[in-house]
């Protein structure tokens, strides 16, 4: 019966339209031979008539096709409706490889726009729907 009465409830209420990340800026923090430790600056876009409180993020990063890094935030933000917000993130990964990737591209590669992908899940404090994935798309300058 309970189920039943929910049901025009969870109809009613509008689903949430996927916020839009995208990379602002990469820094590195520390680097060692197997692995850079990297602080990476995303700008949240929240398309939806209401805030969105959200309580954590994770996410790859994919760089011209290849896995760069993946990672968790627990950070605890809201982004207010139809607004903007950034935030900081640390990852780690294998900064070597992903030069090595970029070079096989040919002799221009660190001249040329370089495409990535963003994608994951953000996790909410509150309300009906708890997470909402995004996949973004865009291209920065090495």
């Amino acid at each position: 019966m309970l189920a039943v009465a929910l049901l025009p409830a969870c109809t009613l209420a509008p689903k949430l339209e996927a916020p839009k990340l995208s990379i602002v800026g990469v820094q590195v923090v520390s680097a060692e031979l197997w692995a850079q430790h990297l602080k990476v600056r995303l700008h949240v876009h929240n398309p939806n008539d209401r805030e969105l409180p959200v309580k954590g993020l994770e996410y790859t990063i994919e760089i011209a096709g290849e896995q760069f890094a993946s990672g968790a935030s627990a950070a605890s933000f809201v982004v207010p409706p139809r607004g903007d917000a950034e935030f900081d993130t640390n990852v780690t990964t294998d900064l070597a490889g992903a030069a090595l990737k970029l070079l096989a591209r040919g002799p221009n590669a660190l001249a040329e726009e370089v495409p990535y992908r963003l994608s994951g899940k953000v996790s909410l404090a509150s309300g009906l729907w708890r997470s909402i994935t995004f996949d973004e798309r865009g291209t920065f300058r090495p």
